[in-house]
C-alpha cells in the first residue's frame, strides 16, 4: 500500500482539461459509482477529462500525475461496450502500453469463496449466449433448461460462433495480480460475518480471502442452487474443463471484446488485462433458505461494503506495482 500511495504523492490539482493522447500506465474500470469512487478517492483521481459517448452519468476518465487513470462504464454489458468503445475512439488517450484492471463486485459461489472474497480471473464465460427453454419444459434428463446454440443437449459444447463466448486472459498476469495480492487483509463486515455463518461448509462460511477463479457474465441476475450448477457447468465446457465457475456478473466479456478489437488495431494490448471481481452476495441460497429469499433479499448479506473496499485492497497491490516498477513493465508483463 505504501508504495501506491508514494506512486500518487504528486497530484494535479483538480480541473477539466483535454488529453491529447494522454499516456496512460494503468486504466481502471467500474461499473457504477460506488466501484470507481474508492479509487477516485484513494488515489486521488483529480484529472477529469470528458470523453464523448461515454455514459451521462459518467461522462470523464479520471487521472492523477502518476498516470493511473479511471472509468466507469455504467452498468451492464451494453453500457459496458459504449463506454470502452468510446474511450478506445477517443483516441484521447494513448493506450498502447495501458494496463487495464477491471474491478467490480459480482454474486459469489459459495463452494469457490465468501462475501468479500476477492477473485481474480482466468477465463471470461458469457452465461447469456445460450439457448434457452423454460426448465418445466425441458426433457426430463437435462439438469437445465440451458443448451449451447446449434447444440443438441447441455452436455455438447457450443460451436463458439459468436466469437465472445470465452476468453482466456495472460496467464503469466493473473499469476502476477494473484501473488501480489494473495495476502492481504481483506475488510469484512458484522452482517456479512453472520450471513456466512448460515452456510455450513468453507470457504462460504470463513473471512473472505484472495482467490484465483473465473467469471461468468450475463445481464439476468439469477438465484438457485439448479442454475448455479448450470454455470458450474457451463464454465467447464466453454473452458475444456480448465475453468472453475466462481463469480457472476454482467460486463466483462462485453468490455473484452472491445479491448480485442482495439488490440487488432495496434491500439492497446489484450495481454494486459486483468480482471478482479469480489463477492458482494451469494448466488445460491443456505440450507433452508429459498432461492426467492437469496435474490429478492440480496442486499441484507451484508457484503456490499466489504467487497467495494477490498475492490481497492486486492487490486491496488498490482496497481502500485506497475506504475512504481514502470521500467519493467512498460514492454509487458516482467518475465514474457
Amino acid at each position: 500500500m505504501a508504495s501506491l500511495a508514494r506512486a500518487s504523492a504528486t497530484q494535479a490539482p483538480a480541473a477539466v482539461k483535454p488529453a491529447a493522447h494522454r499516456a496512460v500506465k494503468v486504466m481502471i474500470i467500474s461499473m457504477f459509482a460506488p466501484e470507481g469512487q474508492i479509487w477516485i478517492d484513494r488515489l486521488k483521481l483529480t484529472e477529469n477529462t470528458p470523453v464523448p459517448g461515454l455514459s451521462p452519468d459518467y461522462p470523464a476518465v479520471h487521472c492523477n500525475a502518476s498516470d493511473i487513470c479511471q472509468i466507469t462504464t455504467g452498468m451492464g454489458h451494453a453500457n459496458a461496450a459504449a463506454s470502452i468503445a468510446a474511450l478506445v475512439y477517443s483516441h484521447q488517450f494513448d493506450l498502447r502500453r495501458t494496463y487495464f484492471l477491471v474491478a467490480g463486485i459480482a454474486g459469489i459461489d459459495p463452494q469457490q469463496g465468501t462475501l468479500g472474497t476477492a477473485a481474480w480471473a482466468r477465463y471470461l464465460v458469457d452465461f447469456g449466449i445460450q439457448w434457452e427453454l423454460d426448465a418445466r419444459e425441458a426433457p426430463p434428463s437435462w439438469k437445465s433448461g440451458f443448451l449451447g446454440i446449434n447444440t443438441h443437449n447441455p452436455d455438447e459444447k457450443p460451436p463458439l460462433d459468436y466469437r465472445t463466448e470465452v476468453f482466456h486472459l495472460n496467464d503469466r498476469l493473473v499469476d502476477r495480480a494473484y501473488s501480489l495480492s494473495r495476502h492481504v487483509s481483506l475488510a469484512d463486515s458484522p452482517e456479512a460475518q453472520a450471513a456466512r455463518a448460515q452456510y455450513a461448509s468453507a470457504p462460504a462460511n470463513q473471512p473472505p480471502s484472495v482467490v484465483q477463479c473465473d467469471t461468468l457474465a450475463g445481464d439476468t441476475w439469477w438465484s438457485g442452487n439448479l442454475i448455479g450448477q448450470r454455470a458450474r457447468d457451463w464454465t467447464k465446457l466453454l473452458t475444456d474443463g480448465k475453468g472453475t465457475y466462481c463469480t457472476t456478473q454482467q460486463e466483462d466479456n462485453a468490455t473484452f471484446e472491445v479491448l480485442k478489437r482495439a488490440n487488432a488495431a495496434g491500439w492497446v494490448d489484450v495481454a494486459r488485462v486483468a480482471v478482479l471481481r469480489t463477492g458482494s452476495d451469494f448466488d445460491r441460497p443456505h440450507d433452508g433458505q429459498s432461492d426467492v429469499d437469496n435474490l429478492l433479499n440480496y442486499q441484507q448479506q451484508g457484503g456490499f461494503g466489504p467487497a467495494v473496499e477490498n475492490l481497492y485492497r486486492a487490486g491496488s497491490p498490482l496497481v502500485a506495482e506497475i506504475t512504481t516498477h514502470w521500467p519493467q513493465w512498460k514492454n509487458g508483463v516482467p518475465g514474457e
